[in-house]
């Protein structure tokens, strides 16, 4: 069993933040990052742009240089890559963590797909992009139904559904249309939703308007087939021919995992965590949260820009408390 002071739990942005400002203060500490550095961004759909600029993007001050204002995705991973490899960051990567809890003597123990820990503080900081807010409709477990979506040549000449509205749904649709698939849209709302980006929101309905893209609103899938999709728009009950499904209706963090660790979570669905915004320590003595995670199912509250100054706030909390204990 391997002992640090502080074990952080994910290796995005966040964590490496977390990482960079442990390491200023002469921590023994350890990432664990279950995929590959950077795992959420790494999943990103391959022509993905943020919609932050890259200033806002930067964590520790370090320069994040784009060739245009808002980033891309392989500009960001080579950005939080080149962060890791100058600095020397300590991060196991393809490690998963399978269980943590606080036990008796004081220490977190944590078990993982490759080792054991304990450690006298811990940083949760996984996101959201793991779990997807399932359909849960017959056929959602074919292998023609995806949650996520990556490159738009695989559904050229297809027929291709995308569900949801969101940025992830809008650049799907955008993408694999100029790809050449025929995109049909299903949307729950009457709307494209609110917050896609400004600059894609136009194209989108654009598109919509002149028939190249064909949108149903106000419209739930009730069943997946083999060779088409059963929506219910307002009572009607529609077949739409089908290839493939994109499932594209968001993600969700682990609250199972929260849970197991102590941490208190608010009874009213959305499952926000107990922590001290000022410190950013939960319920839990000891162990902090950072990023997206901390908005619960309001994935939207938190992101890489508003949330980067969490690292400075946990880890000049944490070292008032080891200045206590010594």
């Amino acid at each position: 069993m391997i002992h640090k002071e502080l074990i952080i739990i994910g290796g995005g942005p966040i964590g490496i933040a977390c990482g960079l400002e442990a390491q200023k203060k002469g921590l023994d500490y350890l990432i664990l990052e279950k995929g590959a550095l950077v795992n959420s961004l790494f999943n990103y759909p391959a022509n993905m742009q943020f919609f932050s600029s890259s200033e806002k993007l930067e964590i520790d001050g370090i320069p994040f240089i784009s060739k245009e204002a808002k980033p891309k995705r392989d500009e960001a991973l080579e950005y939080y890559r080149r962060i890791v490899t100058s600095n020397k960051l300590r991060i196991n990567l393809f490690e998963k963590v399978e269980q943590a809890q606080k036990k008796a003597d004081g220490l977190f123990h944590i078990k993982t797909s490759k080792g054991t820990y304990t450690s006298n503080y811990m940083v949760v900081a996984t996101g959201f992009y793991d779990l997807p807010n399932l359909l849960n409709v017959p056929g959602e477990e074919l292998a023609k139904v995806s949650h996520y979506y990556k490159d738009p040549h695989f559904y050229a000449m297809q027929k291709l559904a995308v569900i949801g509205a969101s940025n992830s749904a809008v650049d799907a649709a955008l993408e694999c249309y100029r790809k050449g698939a025929e995109v049909t849209m299903i949307v729950r709302g009457p709307a494209i939703g609110n917050r896609v980006k400004y600059w894609v929101k136009p194209d989108i309905e654009n598109r919509i308007k002149e028939g190249s893209v064909t949108a149903y609103y106000n419209a739930e899938v009730l069943e997946i087939k083999a060779d088409h999709i059963l929506i219910d728009q307002e009572g009607e009950k529609i077949s739409i021919p089908n290839d493939y499904v994109l499932a594209l209706t968001g993600y969700r963090p682990n609250f199972k995992f929260l849970s197991a660790l102590g941490i208190e979570l608010s009874d009213d669905g959305k499952y926000y965590p107990q922590y001290n915004e000022e410190t950013m320590e939960t319920n839990v003595p000891g162990l902090y949260l950072a990023g997206v995670i901390c908005g619960g199912m309001d994935t939207h509250l938190w992101f890489i820009e508003n949330s980067r100054i969490h690292a400075k706030i946990i880890l000049d909390h944490l070292e008032s408390k080891r200045k206590q204990l010594h």
